[in-house]
């Protein structure tokens, strides 16, 4: 198996003030993009001497321009083999539950839409497949913190496990 090296990320979703929507961002910037035309949280790879809120923060004021006042851990993933070349990757997950500014229409990587909670559980949006086996878990009525492991294989997830 090796050591589990592993580059760590956070995946932010950034809730509405009356929290029946979320802010995706659309990957639709760049074709050779893994995520292309996918929509996903926001977030992205810790920087060097970062802890994973300030990571978190700096990651969703660069992509949508808004200032997290709320953040609530939902969970963490391990990703073996998740990455272009088969990095193992590490996510934090966290529900923004307040915040201020206003957000951007779009970043580099693509463009910030509004999505409606019950769409994404119903599976209405393109995304990573795998992602639904999460989704219902930071989404529900009276979240416990997760700690779930999926791993990769030639791009798919092969299988998810939790625990909490």
């Amino acid at each position: 198996m090796g050591d589990v090296q592993a580059i760590v990320a956070t995946l932010g979703y950034v809730f509405s003030p009356d929290r029946r929507q979320i802010l995706m961002i659309r990957r639709d910037t760049r074709p050779d993009d893994i995520h292309f035309g996918y929509y996903n949280g926001l977030g992205g790879k810790l920087e060097p001497g970062e802890d994973v809120i300030t990571g978190l923060r700096r990651e969703i004021h660069e992509e949508a321009g808004l200032d997290c006042t709320g953040v609530e851990l939902a969970g963490t993933i391990s990703w073996p083999g998740f990455g272009r070349n088969g990095e193992n990757w590490l996510g934090f997950l966290f529900r923004v539950t307040a915040w201020t500014g206003t957000p951007h229409s779009a970043n580099p990587e693509g463009s910030l839409h509004w999505v409606d909670v019950a769409d994404v559980l119903a599976g209405k949006l393109p995304m990573w497949e795998s992602d639904r086996h999460f989704l219902p878990l930071i989404f529900a009525d009276e979240p416990e913190v997760f700690h779930g492991v999926m791993p990769f294989s030639a791009g798919r997830a092969t299988s998810w496990s939790y625990n909490t």
